[in-house]
Protein backbone atom coordinates (compact mmCIF):
# COMPACT_ATOMS: atom_id res chain seq x y z
CA UNK A 1 0.00 0.00 0.00
CA UNK A 2 2.90 2.32 0.75
CA UNK A 3 4.24 1.70 -2.74
CA UNK A 4 0.86 2.60 -4.22
CA UNK A 5 0.70 5.85 -2.25
CA UNK A 6 4.12 6.86 -3.55
CA UNK A 7 3.26 6.03 -7.14
CA UNK A 8 2.91 8.85 -9.69
CA UNK A 9 0.31 8.52 -12.45
CA UNK A 10 0.59 10.26 -15.86
CA UNK A 11 -2.13 12.84 -16.43
CA UNK A 12 -3.39 12.00 -19.93
CA UNK A 13 -6.99 11.34 -20.95
CA UNK A 14 -6.16 7.98 -22.55
CA UNK A 15 -5.12 6.64 -19.14
CA UNK A 16 -8.77 6.64 -18.08
CA UNK A 17 -9.85 4.17 -20.77
CA UNK A 18 -8.56 1.25 -18.72
CA UNK A 19 -10.45 2.43 -15.66
CA UNK A 20 -13.66 2.76 -17.66
CA UNK A 21 -13.26 -0.93 -18.51
CA UNK A 22 -13.07 -1.83 -14.83
CA UNK A 23 -16.01 0.32 -13.76
CA UNK A 24 -18.22 -0.90 -16.61
CA UNK A 25 -17.34 -4.48 -15.66
CA UNK A 26 -18.29 -3.84 -12.03
CA UNK A 27 -21.60 -2.34 -13.16
CA UNK A 28 -22.20 -5.37 -15.39
CA UNK A 29 -21.53 -7.72 -12.48
CA UNK A 30 -23.81 -5.87 -10.05
CA UNK A 31 -26.71 -5.73 -12.51
CA UNK A 32 -26.11 -9.38 -13.39
CA UNK A 33 -26.51 -10.42 -9.74
CA UNK A 34 -29.94 -8.77 -9.71
CA UNK A 35 -31.01 -10.57 -12.89
CA UNK A 36 -29.97 -13.96 -11.50
CA UNK A 37 -32.83 -13.93 -9.02
CA UNK A 38 -35.53 -13.81 -11.68
CA UNK A 39 -34.06 -15.63 -14.70
CA UNK A 40 -34.82 -19.34 -15.21
CA UNK A 41 -32.23 -21.10 -17.41
CA UNK A 42 -34.52 -23.77 -18.85
CA UNK A 43 -35.68 -24.66 -22.36
CA UNK A 44 -38.67 -26.50 -20.91
CA UNK A 45 -41.91 -25.47 -22.57
CA UNK A 46 -44.56 -23.35 -20.88
CA UNK A 47 -47.54 -21.19 -21.81
CA UNK A 48 -46.95 -17.51 -21.22
CA UNK A 49 -49.51 -15.74 -19.06
CA UNK A 50 -48.01 -12.41 -18.16
CA UNK A 51 -48.16 -8.68 -18.61
CA UNK A 52 -47.14 -8.58 -22.28
CA UNK A 53 -50.51 -8.99 -24.03
CA UNK A 54 -49.30 -9.72 -27.62
CA UNK A 55 -47.67 -12.98 -26.45
CA UNK A 56 -50.31 -13.95 -23.88
CA UNK A 57 -51.12 -17.64 -24.32
CA UNK A 58 -48.12 -18.32 -26.60
CA UNK A 59 -45.97 -21.40 -26.03
CA UNK A 60 -42.34 -20.65 -25.29
CA UNK A 61 -39.37 -21.76 -23.23
CA UNK A 62 -39.20 -20.99 -19.53
CA UNK A 63 -36.06 -18.94 -20.18
CA UNK A 64 -37.91 -16.65 -22.58
CA UNK A 65 -40.96 -16.43 -20.30
CA UNK A 66 -38.78 -15.47 -17.33
CA UNK A 67 -37.09 -12.79 -19.45
CA UNK A 68 -40.49 -11.33 -20.35
CA UNK A 69 -41.59 -11.40 -16.71
CA UNK A 70 -38.32 -9.76 -15.72
CA UNK A 71 -38.91 -7.00 -18.27
CA UNK A 72 -42.59 -6.29 -17.58
CA UNK A 73 -43.50 -7.63 -14.14
CA UNK A 74 -40.41 -7.17 -11.94
CA UNK A 75 -39.88 -3.73 -10.45
CA UNK A 76 -36.99 -2.02 -12.28
CA UNK A 77 -36.37 -5.28 -14.12
CA UNK A 78 -36.27 -3.76 -17.60
CA UNK A 79 -34.01 -0.93 -16.41
CA UNK A 80 -31.55 -3.38 -14.84
CA UNK A 81 -31.62 -5.55 -17.99
CA UNK A 82 -30.73 -2.57 -20.10
CA UNK A 83 -28.06 -1.40 -17.65
CA UNK A 84 -26.53 -4.87 -17.85
CA UNK A 85 -26.56 -4.81 -21.64
CA UNK A 86 -25.29 -1.25 -22.06
CA UNK A 87 -22.57 -1.68 -19.43
CA UNK A 88 -21.23 -4.74 -21.23
CA UNK A 89 -21.13 -2.81 -24.51
CA UNK A 90 -19.33 0.11 -22.86
CA UNK A 91 -16.83 -2.27 -21.31
CA UNK A 92 -15.89 -3.90 -24.61
CA UNK A 93 -15.83 -0.57 -26.47
CA UNK A 94 -13.52 0.95 -23.85
CA UNK A 95 -11.37 -2.19 -23.88
CA UNK A 96 -10.93 -2.01 -27.65
CA UNK A 97 -10.04 1.69 -27.46
CA UNK A 98 -7.62 0.96 -24.61
CA UNK A 99 -5.88 -1.74 -26.64
CA UNK A 100 -5.71 0.49 -29.72
CA UNK A 101 -4.13 3.22 -27.60
CA UNK A 102 -1.56 0.72 -26.34
CA UNK A 103 -0.91 -0.53 -29.87
CA UNK A 104 -0.43 2.83 -31.57
CA UNK A 105 1.76 4.28 -28.79
CA UNK A 106 3.95 1.19 -28.46
CA UNK A 107 3.00 0.65 -24.82
CA UNK A 108 3.12 -3.11 -25.42
CA UNK A 109 6.92 -3.10 -25.69
CA UNK A 110 9.11 -4.49 -22.94
CA UNK A 111 8.53 -4.69 -20.05
CA UNK A 112 4.75 -4.71 -20.71
CA UNK A 113 4.48 -7.44 -23.35
CA UNK A 114 2.94 -9.89 -20.88
CA UNK A 115 0.26 -7.35 -20.02
CA UNK A 116 -0.62 -7.07 -23.71
CA UNK A 117 -1.25 -10.81 -23.84
CA UNK A 118 -3.37 -10.55 -20.69
CA UNK A 119 -5.42 -7.79 -22.31
CA UNK A 120 -5.91 -10.00 -25.36
CA UNK A 121 -7.24 -12.70 -23.05
CA UNK A 122 -9.55 -10.19 -21.37
CA UNK A 123 -10.92 -9.15 -24.76
CA UNK A 124 -11.56 -12.76 -25.79
CA UNK A 125 -13.24 -13.57 -22.46
CA UNK A 126 -15.37 -10.41 -22.61
CA UNK A 127 -16.57 -11.23 -26.12
CA UNK A 128 -17.36 -14.79 -25.07
CA UNK A 129 -19.26 -13.49 -22.05
CA UNK A 130 -21.23 -11.14 -24.27
CA UNK A 131 -22.18 -13.90 -26.69
CA UNK A 132 -23.17 -16.40 -24.01
CA UNK A 133 -25.28 -13.74 -22.33
CA UNK A 134 -26.99 -12.73 -25.56
CA UNK A 135 -28.35 -16.25 -26.15
CA UNK A 136 -29.78 -16.71 -22.64
CA UNK A 137 -33.19 -15.07 -23.36
CA UNK A 138 -33.87 -17.85 -25.91
CA UNK A 139 -35.61 -15.45 -28.28
CA UNK A 140 -35.73 -15.78 -32.06
CA UNK A 141 -32.76 -13.47 -32.63
CA UNK A 142 -30.46 -15.37 -30.28
CA UNK A 143 -31.70 -18.63 -31.79
CA UNK A 144 -30.59 -17.41 -35.22
CA UNK A 145 -27.10 -16.82 -33.81
CA UNK A 146 -27.07 -20.36 -32.44
CA UNK A 147 -28.12 -21.75 -35.83
CA UNK A 148 -25.17 -19.97 -37.48
CA UNK A 149 -22.87 -21.25 -34.75
CA UNK A 150 -24.11 -24.82 -35.23
CA UNK A 151 -23.53 -24.67 -38.99
CA UNK A 152 -20.05 -23.23 -38.52
CA UNK A 153 -19.07 -25.91 -36.03
CA UNK A 154 -20.33 -28.74 -38.21
CA UNK A 155 -18.21 -27.47 -41.10
CA UNK A 156 -15.04 -28.18 -39.12
CA UNK A 157 -13.68 -31.56 -40.27
CA UNK A 158 -13.29 -34.50 -37.86
CA UNK A 159 -14.30 -32.70 -34.64
CA UNK A 160 -17.07 -30.32 -35.71
CA UNK A 161 -19.99 -32.69 -35.18
CA UNK A 162 -18.73 -33.67 -31.74
CA UNK A 163 -18.29 -30.02 -30.75
CA UNK A 164 -21.84 -29.25 -31.84
CA UNK A 165 -23.13 -32.23 -29.88
CA UNK A 166 -21.33 -31.06 -26.73
CA UNK A 167 -22.53 -27.46 -26.99
CA UNK A 168 -26.13 -28.28 -27.84
CA UNK A 169 -26.42 -31.22 -25.46
CA UNK A 170 -26.87 -33.88 -28.12
CA UNK A 171 -27.62 -31.83 -31.22
CA UNK A 172 -29.12 -28.58 -32.43
CA UNK A 173 -31.35 -27.03 -31.12
CA UNK A 174 -30.95 -29.17 -27.99
CA UNK A 175 -30.31 -27.41 -24.70
CA UNK A 176 -27.44 -24.92 -25.14
CA UNK A 177 -28.39 -23.13 -21.91
CA UNK A 178 -27.01 -26.05 -19.92
CA UNK A 179 -23.53 -25.00 -21.09
CA UNK A 180 -23.90 -21.27 -21.73
CA UNK A 181 -25.57 -20.39 -18.42
CA UNK A 182 -22.75 -21.58 -16.12
CA UNK A 183 -20.21 -20.15 -18.56
CA UNK A 184 -21.88 -16.75 -18.45
CA UNK A 185 -22.60 -16.47 -14.72
CA UNK A 186 -19.64 -18.36 -13.19
CA UNK A 187 -16.74 -19.37 -15.43
CA UNK A 188 -16.25 -16.28 -17.60
CA UNK A 189 -16.83 -13.71 -14.81
CA UNK A 190 -14.29 -15.47 -12.60
CA UNK A 191 -11.88 -15.62 -15.53
CA UNK A 192 -12.35 -11.90 -16.18
CA UNK A 193 -11.82 -11.04 -12.52
CA UNK A 194 -8.65 -13.12 -12.44
CA UNK A 195 -7.28 -11.58 -15.63
CA UNK A 196 -8.09 -8.03 -14.49
CA UNK A 197 -6.36 -8.61 -11.16
CA UNK A 198 -3.36 -10.14 -12.93
CA UNK A 199 -3.28 -7.19 -15.31
CA UNK A 200 -3.24 -4.77 -12.38
CA UNK A 201 -0.48 -6.69 -10.61
CA UNK A 202 1.73 -6.66 -13.71
CA UNK A 203 1.04 -2.94 -14.22
CA UNK A 204 2.16 -2.19 -10.65
CA UNK A 205 5.47 -3.97 -11.15
CA UNK A 206 6.75 -1.26 -13.48
CA UNK A 207 6.56 2.50 -13.61
CA UNK A 208 3.71 3.91 -15.72
CA UNK A 209 4.43 4.68 -19.36
CA UNK A 210 4.16 8.35 -20.34
CA UNK A 211 4.35 10.48 -23.45
CA UNK A 212 7.57 12.32 -24.23
CA UNK A 213 7.98 15.88 -23.03
CA UNK A 214 10.36 18.27 -21.29
CA UNK A 215 11.68 16.78 -18.07
CA UNK A 216 10.42 13.30 -18.89
CA UNK A 217 12.72 10.36 -19.48
CA UNK A 218 12.89 6.61 -19.03
CA UNK A 219 13.74 6.95 -15.34
CA UNK A 220 11.04 9.30 -14.01
CA UNK A 221 7.27 9.88 -14.18
CA UNK A 222 5.58 13.27 -14.39
CA UNK A 223 1.94 13.29 -13.36
CA UNK A 224 -0.55 13.09 -10.51
CA UNK A 225 -0.12 11.82 -6.97
CA UNK A 226 -2.09 8.83 -5.73
CA UNK A 227 -4.52 10.99 -3.74
CA UNK A 228 -5.41 13.20 -6.70
CA UNK A 229 -5.68 10.18 -8.97
CA UNK A 230 -7.96 8.40 -6.49
CA UNK A 231 -10.34 11.36 -6.31
CA UNK A 232 -10.49 11.65 -10.09
CA UNK A 233 -10.96 7.90 -10.41
CA UNK A 234 -13.87 7.93 -7.96
CA UNK A 235 -15.50 10.71 -9.94
CA UNK A 236 -15.04 8.74 -13.14
CA UNK A 237 -16.66 5.71 -11.51
CA UNK A 238 -19.80 7.66 -10.64
CA UNK A 239 -19.79 9.30 -14.06
CA UNK A 240 -19.68 5.94 -15.87
CA UNK A 241 -22.42 4.50 -13.66
CA UNK A 242 -24.59 7.59 -14.08
CA UNK A 243 -24.23 7.85 -17.85
CA UNK A 244 -24.88 4.13 -18.38
CA UNK A 245 -27.99 4.35 -16.18
CA UNK A 246 -29.29 7.40 -18.05
CA UNK A 247 -28.72 5.73 -21.42
CA UNK A 248 -30.31 2.50 -20.19
CA UNK A 249 -33.35 4.41 -19.01
CA UNK A 250 -33.83 6.36 -22.23
CA UNK A 251 -32.47 4.21 -25.10
CA UNK A 252 -34.07 0.83 -25.70
CA UNK A 253 -31.82 -2.10 -26.54
CA UNK A 254 -32.46 -5.80 -27.20
CA UNK A 255 -36.31 -5.73 -27.07
CA UNK A 256 -36.71 -9.51 -26.95
CA UNK A 257 -40.51 -9.25 -26.87
CA UNK A 258 -40.44 -7.95 -30.45
CA UNK A 259 -38.47 -10.96 -31.68
CA UNK A 260 -40.74 -13.63 -30.28
CA UNK A 261 -39.82 -17.06 -28.87
CA UNK A 262 -37.17 -19.19 -30.53
CA UNK A 263 -38.29 -21.63 -33.22
CA UNK A 264 -35.66 -23.69 -35.10
CA UNK A 265 -37.63 -23.31 -38.33
CA UNK A 266 -37.75 -19.49 -38.25
CA UNK A 267 -35.20 -16.70 -38.61
CA UNK A 268 -35.31 -12.96 -37.97
CA UNK A 269 -35.25 -10.74 -41.05
CA UNK A 270 -32.49 -8.14 -40.92
CA UNK A 271 -30.89 -9.88 -37.95
CA UNK A 272 -27.40 -8.77 -36.97
CA UNK A 273 -24.99 -10.02 -34.31
CA UNK A 274 -23.58 -8.03 -31.41
CA UNK A 275 -21.58 -5.14 -32.85
CA UNK A 276 -18.23 -6.44 -31.61
CA UNK A 277 -18.91 -9.88 -33.14
CA UNK A 278 -20.16 -8.54 -36.47
CA UNK A 279 -16.81 -9.15 -38.17
CA UNK A 280 -17.28 -12.91 -37.70
CA UNK A 281 -20.64 -12.86 -39.47
CA UNK A 282 -19.28 -10.54 -42.14
CA UNK A 283 -16.45 -12.92 -42.92
CA UNK A 284 -18.92 -15.75 -43.48
CA UNK A 285 -20.96 -13.62 -45.87
CA UNK A 286 -18.03 -12.55 -48.04
CA UNK A 287 -16.96 -16.03 -49.14
CA UNK A 288 -18.98 -17.24 -52.17
CA UNK A 289 -21.17 -20.31 -51.47
CA UNK A 290 -20.34 -23.65 -52.99
CA UNK A 291 -16.62 -23.61 -52.21
CA UNK A 292 -16.08 -27.18 -51.07
CA UNK A 293 -14.28 -30.39 -51.96
CA UNK A 294 -14.15 -33.98 -50.75
CA UNK A 295 -10.93 -35.21 -49.13
CA UNK A 296 -10.29 -38.18 -46.85
CA UNK A 297 -13.91 -39.14 -47.17
CA UNK A 298 -15.12 -35.83 -45.76
CA UNK A 299 -16.54 -32.66 -47.27
CA UNK A 300 -14.38 -29.61 -46.64
CA UNK A 301 -16.60 -26.51 -46.79
CA UNK A 302 -14.24 -23.67 -47.69
CA UNK A 303 -17.10 -21.16 -47.55
CA UNK A 304 -16.94 -21.61 -43.76
CA UNK A 305 -13.36 -22.76 -43.14
CA UNK A 306 -11.71 -19.89 -45.05
CA UNK A 307 -13.38 -17.01 -43.14
CA UNK A 308 -12.92 -18.81 -39.83
CA UNK A 309 -9.25 -19.38 -40.64
CA UNK A 310 -8.68 -15.80 -41.83
CA UNK A 311 -10.33 -14.30 -38.75
CA UNK A 312 -8.33 -16.64 -36.48
CA UNK A 313 -5.07 -15.61 -38.14
CA UNK A 314 -6.06 -11.93 -37.90
CA UNK A 315 -6.82 -12.10 -34.17
CA UNK A 316 -3.69 -14.18 -33.49
CA UNK A 317 -1.52 -11.69 -35.37
CA UNK A 318 -3.05 -8.85 -33.36
CA UNK A 319 -2.21 -10.59 -30.08
CA UNK A 320 1.32 -11.59 -31.14
CA UNK A 321 2.29 -8.35 -32.90
CA UNK A 322 4.68 -7.24 -30.10
CA UNK A 323 6.81 -10.31 -30.73
CA UNK A 324 6.81 -9.71 -34.49
CA UNK A 325 7.91 -6.11 -34.04
CA UNK A 326 10.62 -7.12 -31.58
CA UNK A 327 11.85 -9.75 -34.04
CA UNK A 328 12.00 -7.20 -36.86
CA UNK A 329 13.69 -4.42 -34.90
CA UNK A 330 15.76 -6.55 -32.50
CA UNK A 331 14.76 -4.04 -29.84
CA UNK A 332 14.67 -5.75 -26.44
CA UNK A 333 15.19 -2.64 -24.33
CA UNK A 334 12.70 -1.49 -21.73
CA UNK A 335 10.54 1.42 -22.86
CA UNK A 336 8.70 3.78 -20.53
CA UNK A 337 8.23 6.64 -23.02
CA UNK A 338 5.26 6.30 -25.35
CA UNK A 339 5.50 7.12 -29.03
CA UNK A 340 3.33 9.43 -31.05
CA UNK A 341 1.71 7.28 -33.77
CA UNK A 342 3.21 9.47 -36.51
CA UNK A 343 6.72 8.72 -35.23
CA UNK A 344 6.35 5.02 -36.03
CA UNK A 345 4.78 5.05 -39.50
CA UNK A 346 5.14 1.30 -40.06
CA UNK A 347 3.28 0.28 -36.90
CA UNK A 348 0.61 2.94 -37.37
CA UNK A 349 0.05 1.88 -40.98
CA UNK A 350 -0.25 -1.76 -39.96
CA UNK A 351 -2.75 -0.82 -37.26
CA UNK A 352 -4.90 1.23 -39.63
CA UNK A 353 -4.79 -1.57 -42.21
CA UNK A 354 -6.01 -4.01 -39.55
CA UNK A 355 -8.77 -1.61 -38.50
CA UNK A 356 -9.81 -1.28 -42.15
CA UNK A 357 -9.98 -5.05 -42.57
CA UNK A 358 -11.98 -5.40 -39.36
CA UNK A 359 -14.28 -2.55 -40.39
CA UNK A 360 -15.02 -4.07 -43.80
CA UNK A 361 -15.90 -7.43 -42.25
CA UNK A 362 -18.00 -5.66 -39.64
CA UNK A 363 -19.91 -3.67 -42.27
CA UNK A 364 -20.40 -6.78 -44.42
CA UNK A 365 -22.46 -8.31 -41.61
CA UNK A 366 -25.19 -5.82 -42.54
CA UNK A 367 -24.97 -6.34 -46.29
CA UNK A 368 -28.64 -7.33 -46.53
CA UNK A 369 -29.73 -4.23 -44.61
CA UNK A 370 -27.54 -2.00 -46.81
CA UNK A 371 -29.03 -3.57 -49.94
CA UNK A 372 -32.57 -3.02 -48.68
CA UNK A 373 -32.08 0.63 -47.73
CA UNK A 374 -30.23 1.61 -50.91
CA UNK A 375 -32.34 -0.54 -53.26
CA UNK A 376 -29.42 -2.68 -54.40
CA UNK A 377 -29.06 -6.39 -54.85
CA UNK A 378 -27.36 -8.27 -52.05
CA UNK A 379 -24.88 -9.71 -54.55
CA UNK A 380 -23.76 -6.23 -55.65
CA UNK A 381 -23.23 -5.15 -52.06
CA UNK A 382 -21.28 -8.30 -51.21
CA UNK A 383 -19.08 -7.91 -54.30
CA UNK A 384 -18.30 -4.38 -53.20
CA UNK A 385 -17.32 -5.55 -49.73
CA UNK A 386 -15.20 -8.35 -51.23
CA UNK A 387 -13.22 -5.79 -53.22
CA UNK A 388 -12.85 -3.58 -50.15
CA UNK A 389 -11.65 -6.51 -48.03
CA UNK A 390 -8.99 -7.36 -50.61
CA UNK A 391 -7.82 -3.86 -51.55
CA UNK A 392 -8.81 -1.68 -48.60
CA UNK A 393 -6.10 -2.74 -46.10
CA UNK A 394 -3.29 -2.26 -48.63
CA UNK A 395 -4.55 1.20 -49.61
CA UNK A 396 -5.03 2.14 -45.95
CA UNK A 397 -1.48 1.00 -45.15
CA UNK A 398 0.10 3.05 -47.93
CA UNK A 399 -1.97 6.18 -47.30
CA UNK A 400 -1.41 6.06 -43.53
CA UNK A 401 2.35 5.64 -43.85
CA UNK A 402 2.54 8.55 -46.28
CA UNK A 403 0.48 10.72 -43.92
CA UNK A 404 2.73 9.83 -40.98
CA UNK A 405 5.89 10.62 -42.95
CA UNK A 406 4.36 13.90 -44.10
CA UNK A 407 3.47 14.85 -40.53
CA UNK A 408 7.01 14.00 -39.41
CA UNK A 409 8.52 16.20 -42.11
CA UNK A 410 6.18 19.01 -41.12
CA UNK A 411 7.20 18.63 -37.46
CA UNK A 412 10.85 18.67 -38.48
CA UNK A 413 10.34 21.85 -40.48
CA UNK A 414 8.59 23.61 -37.60
CA UNK A 415 11.20 22.47 -35.07
CA UNK A 416 14.03 23.78 -37.25
CA UNK A 417 12.58 26.97 -38.67
CA UNK A 418 9.70 27.86 -36.37
CA UNK A 419 6.03 28.50 -37.04
CA UNK A 420 4.79 30.62 -39.94
CA UNK A 421 3.75 34.03 -38.60
CA UNK A 422 1.95 35.36 -41.68
CA UNK A 423 4.25 38.41 -41.78
CA UNK A 424 6.00 38.99 -45.12
CA UNK A 425 9.14 41.16 -45.21
CA UNK A 426 11.23 42.45 -48.09
CA UNK A 427 14.82 41.27 -48.22
CA UNK A 428 17.85 43.35 -49.24
CA UNK A 429 18.08 41.68 -52.64
CA UNK A 430 14.50 42.64 -53.50
CA UNK A 431 12.87 39.35 -52.62
CA UNK A 432 10.26 38.52 -50.04
CA UNK A 433 10.36 36.09 -47.12
CA UNK A 434 7.95 35.11 -44.40
CA UNK A 435 8.98 35.67 -40.81
CA UNK A 436 8.94 32.55 -38.64
CA UNK A 437 8.44 32.71 -34.90
CA UNK A 438 9.95 30.21 -32.51
CA UNK A 439 7.71 27.33 -31.53
CA UNK A 440 6.85 26.68 -27.90
CA UNK A 441 9.82 24.88 -26.28
CA UNK A 442 7.65 22.04 -25.02
CA UNK A 443 5.98 21.55 -28.38
CA UNK A 444 9.35 21.75 -30.14
CA UNK A 445 10.64 19.02 -27.89
CA UNK A 446 7.74 16.74 -28.79
CA UNK A 447 8.17 17.42 -32.51
CA UNK A 448 11.91 16.86 -32.66
CA UNK A 449 12.71 14.20 -30.07
CA UNK A 450 11.62 10.64 -30.74
CA UNK A 451 13.07 7.20 -31.25
CA UNK A 452 14.69 6.25 -34.52
CA UNK A 453 13.32 3.18 -36.30
CA UNK A 454 15.99 2.11 -38.75
CA UNK A 455 16.11 -1.25 -40.52
CA UNK A 456 18.03 -3.90 -38.62
CA UNK A 457 21.66 -4.19 -39.64
CA UNK A 458 22.49 -7.56 -41.14
CA UNK A 459 25.56 -9.20 -42.59
CA UNK A 460 25.97 -9.20 -46.36
CA UNK A 461 25.14 -12.89 -46.66
CA UNK A 462 21.95 -12.41 -44.65
CA UNK A 463 20.71 -9.37 -46.56
CA UNK A 464 18.10 -11.43 -48.40
CA UNK A 465 16.64 -13.07 -45.32
CA UNK A 466 12.97 -12.55 -44.47
CA UNK A 467 13.74 -10.33 -41.48
CA UNK A 468 15.99 -8.03 -43.49
CA UNK A 469 13.52 -7.80 -46.36
CA UNK A 470 10.58 -6.99 -44.07
CA UNK A 471 12.61 -4.51 -42.02
CA UNK A 472 13.71 -2.63 -45.13
CA UNK A 473 10.16 -2.61 -46.50
CA UNK A 474 8.66 -1.27 -43.26
CA UNK A 475 11.41 1.01 -41.94
CA UNK A 476 13.44 1.88 -45.04
CA UNK A 477 11.46 5.04 -45.83
CA UNK A 478 11.64 7.13 -42.67
CA UNK A 479 12.37 10.56 -41.19
CA UNK A 480 15.24 10.54 -38.72
CA UNK A 481 14.76 12.48 -35.45
CA UNK A 482 16.64 15.71 -35.00
CA UNK A 483 17.82 14.55 -31.59
CA UNK A 484 17.26 11.42 -29.55
CA UNK A 485 14.86 11.60 -26.64
CA UNK A 486 16.62 13.46 -23.84
CA UNK A 487 18.78 15.68 -26.08
CA UNK A 488 18.54 19.40 -26.81
CA UNK A 489 16.62 20.90 -29.69
CA UNK A 490 18.32 23.62 -31.67
CA UNK A 491 16.26 26.52 -33.03
CA UNK A 492 16.84 27.85 -36.54
CA UNK A 493 15.12 31.08 -37.49
CA UNK A 494 16.59 31.26 -41.00
CA UNK A 495 14.03 29.71 -43.37
CA UNK A 496 16.76 28.99 -45.91
CA UNK A 497 19.08 27.24 -43.47
CA UNK A 498 19.93 23.63 -44.17
CA UNK A 499 18.77 21.12 -41.52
Amino acid sequence: MQRLRQRVFPDHWTVWLGQIVVYAFVLTMLSGFYLLWYYEPSVGRTTYQGSYAPLDGAEMSRAYASTLNLSFSVRAGLLVRQIHHWASLVMIAALLLHMLRIFFTGAFRAPRTANWLILSGILAAAMAAGFTGAVLPDDLLSGTSLAIMDGTLKAVPFVGTNLSSIIFDGGYPGNPLRLFYPLHVIVLPLLLVGLLVLHGMYAMRHQPAQFAGPGRNEENVVGLSFKVMAVKSAGLCFLVAGLVTVVAGTVQINPVWNYGPFNPGDASAGAAPLWYLGFLDGGLRLIPPGWEFVFLGRTWTLAVLVPVGVVTVFLTAFALFPFVERWLTRDRREHHILERPRNNPARTAIGVAGMTFYGVLWAAASADTVATHFHLSVEEVLHGFQVLAAVGPAVAFDVTRRICLGLQRRDREIALHGVESGVIVATEDGGFAEVHRADDPGARWVRAAFEEHAPVSVEEEQARGPRAVLARALYGDRVDPLVPIGGAVATRQDPDAEP
